[in-house]
């Protein structure tokens, strides 16, 4: 099998400050440190990756598998986003101390809150190891032949790769399968909650803010990172030490301005940046609004229910951020990819590739790669749609399907394995009671009522007084006695009985088709990858996002959104007052923070013009798990936190548009104003180092 790395080393690339790219750290040299360098950044790549010595990389934490944070004191003290660190601040509220409203600080070591299960992983080093994974790996193979045998490979790899006995190593596929990198980590699982702004500065704007700006919110959210005697991850324990770091980041106080250098250094989630143009046509006009109407309907109960009770608000604070992020993520990412005529674009570059395999002989070897997406799309486009709908109803919005459909799992495997019983049953007594832990009946049935018609489903509103699931205690009642017990009860419960029937024809029919239709698709992606990049070498080609730590660098700019209008690239707290409204659960503003403004009693953290910034706009590169990313200055100092993108730039996990793709970023003077002067938690400034790189 043809190895990608080969291929890349006879690219060549003309090197200019372009932009876009989420960029593996450990390769930065030559080409990405030229563009970074005409950006205007004065790093080097050592300075951003080095094996042996004390990097940038070294402060940079995947928060708990899906956020990124940084690592800002000698004593771990850590920053990350306040909607990365929602569910922890939720999970410590409570109607007498409701931190979610109030905020929270602690004031000293003693104060900080452990967060069991929450962990902050660190990337020791980086290796390829394409060669290993991919020995064996015949093109004669059938697609399911391969990957048992990069399976095998990849866990060769780790089994014998030297390592500290703390550490952990995992190999992850770049470029569709063509490149695989070995990653050596360290994990810590003793992080404790030091402090986070209430709703009303974390989540000012909330739905309608979000994806938008001007943004004027205070996305941030500070743990601490503990070690043990040895500075060595371990478990909560009352004798752990704060984590003393290889590297934490300087925080300037000298702010941007329009043009200034900015680097996003995180681990971003996953794009298809590669995706042919039907696709994305699939994706936009099929996929996306099916999936977009079920989470509005979801939304249309909580949102009213939170706004009628506080108790609901704290329950469902984290479970209606999660949905209508992506909510109205899906909407954005279609505006922008119409805006853009992304798959207009798509396509004449098709045309490009196809002419250029001709040109070069390539047309047996790679000419039918584009006539069968075609085909296998139009085929797979249904299945898809109803698998994902599915998943939306029992997995994402409803809590009463989500409960049936983990039932039905342990159902199936006590009568696989019934040696799996005391398993499967300690599973599902877990998942009852982290649902319950924040569960309302009303709210779920209310859900329920309106996104099961769109799934096709016949309604049936009397199973909520039938069934023993909407309580706990009687919930965990069903799982008492033998695995036949548990099977009888299970059948005789009304909410089981019927979701049951659905769930199965999902698990045997929808999801073993999307399954059979999705493999050959995959496996043309990964052909396609190849094409490209021997049709059209001196295109420019970076690997999709996949969780891993990821280097993105551009320049603080506004944009136009639409003719006639554009957005100046920093918003400032005077935004915030004027978007006021007194009670309002989105545009609320806590009466200190009023107070400050109305005395200007801003301290060192206002800008030359006497305004505290508050957010700022990148062109940075980002997706999800950049959220709580640093935004790192020309010298290698923290200026701003990663939080979000403008509405039509979602579009970059399918289309990057330099023109159009802007991330957003919590200045870090408003992170500081708002530790320091709105919560006196001045001990927490005095832990950082701040600098003036300007002056």
């Amino acid at each position: 099998m043809k190895v990608l790395k080969f291929i890349i080393f006879f690219i060549v690339f003309q090197v200019s400050a372009q932009q876009g790219g989420m960029w593996i750290p450990s390769l930065l040299e030559g080409m990405n440190e030229d563009e970074m360098q005409n950006l205007g950044s004065k790093l080097t790549a050592k300075d951003i990756y080095d094996v042996n010595n004390s990097s940038l990389k070294d402060a940079i934490g995947h928060f708990n598998g899906g956020c990124t944070s940084e690592v800002i004191s000698d004593k771990g003290l850590v920053l990350t986003n306040h909607h990365c660190g929602f569910g922890q601040i939720q999970s410590h509220s409570s109607l007498e101390n409701d931190y979610l409203k109030d905020g929270f600080w602690a004031m000293s070591l003693e104060d900080e809150l452990p967060n069991e299960g929450l962990f902050i992983e660190f990337i020791v080093s980086i290796h390829d190891v394409t060669d290993k994974v991919l020995q064996g790996v015949m093109d004669t193979m059938t697609e399911k032949e391969k990957q048992s045998q990069i399976t095998k490979n990849s866990n060769e790899a780790m089994k014998n790769w030297s390592k500290a006995i703390w550490q952990e190593v995992k190999v992850k596929s770049f470029y569709k399968g063509n490149q695989y990198f070995l990653f050596v980590t360290e994990r810590f699982e003793d992080i404790r909650l030091v402090g986070a702004p209430p709703s009303s500065i974390g989540k000012f704007g909330s739905d309608t803010d979000n994806w938008v700006f001007p943004r004027h919110t205070g996305d941030f959210s500070m743990f601490r990172i503990y070690a043990d005697a040895n500075n060595r991850p371990a478990k909560y324990s009352k004798e752990n030490k704060p984590y003393k770091p290889k590297h934490f980041l300087p925080i300037s106080l000298d702010g941007v301005e329009e043009g200034d250098f900015t680097m996003v250094f995180g681990f971003p989630g996953r794009t298809n940046e590669y995706l042919p143009a039907v696709a994305i046509e699939h994706i936009t006009k099929e996929y996306n609004p099916t999936n977009i109407a079920i989470r509005e309907a979801a939304l249309k109960v909580i949102d009213q229910k939170m706004k009628a009770s506080d108790a609901v608000r704290i329950k469902y604070a984290s479970k209606q951020a999660r949905i209508a992020n992506a909510w109205k993520k899906w909407i954005g990412e279609n505006l922008g990819i119409n805006k853009s005529k992304a798959v207009e674009k798509r396509r004449a570059f098709e045309a490009t590739f196809t002419k250029a395999l001709k040109e070069k002989g390539l047309e047996n070897k790679y000419g039918n790669i584009l006539p069968k997406f075609d085909k296998l799309y139009k085929d797979f486009a249904p299945v898809n749609i109803k698998r994902r709908n599915f998943i939306e109803v029992f997995l994402v919005t409803n809590e009463l399907m989500q409960m049936t459909f983990r039932a039905y799992q342990v159902e199936q495997a006590l009568i696989a394995n019934p040696k799996s019983f005391e398993r499967a049953k300690a599973s599902l007594i877990s998942r009852l009671k982290g649902i319950h832990k924040n569960y309302d009946v009303d709210v779920d049935k209310g859900v329920y009522l309106n996104v099961m018609p769109l799934y096709g489903k016949k309604v049936d509103a009397s199973i909520y007084n039938k069934t023993a699931f909407t309580n706990l205690e009687s919930a965990l009642k069903l799982l008492e006695g033998s695995a036949d017990d548990i099977i009888k009860n299970l059948n005789a419960d009304a909410a089981y009985t019927y979701a049951k029937p659905i769930i199965a024809e999902f698990f045997n029919t929808i999801d073993s088709e999307f399954q059979q239709k999705n493999t050959p698709i995959t496996a043309l992606q990964t052909q396609y990858m190849t094409a490209l990049m021997e049709a059209l070498p001196n295109e420019r080609y970076f690997p999709d996002a996949n969780s891993t730590l990821r280097v993105t660098y551009g320049q603080v700019r506004g944009y136009s959104p639409r003719d006639a209008v554009y957005y100046n690239p920093v918003s400032y707290l005077d935004g915030v007052i004027e978007k006021y409204v007194p009670g309002d659960y989105e545009f609320d503003v806590p009466q200190k923070l009023r107070d400050l403004y109305k005395t200007k009693d801003y301290g060192p953290y206002a800008d030359s013009n006497g305004k505290v910034p508050v957010c700022f706009l990148g062109t940075n590169h980002t997706t999800g798990g950049n959220s709580g990313s640093p935004a790192i200055d020309a010298e290698g100092n923290l200026v701003g936190l990663n939080f979000d993108r403008v509405w039509e730039g979602t579009m970059s996990d399918m289309n990057y548009d330099p023109e159009i793709c802007r991330n957003i970023m919590v200045d870090l003077r408003y992170v500081l104003f708002i530790i320091d002067k709105y919560a006196g938690a001045k001990h927490l400034i005095d832990e950082m180092q701040l600098v003036h790189p300007k002056k």
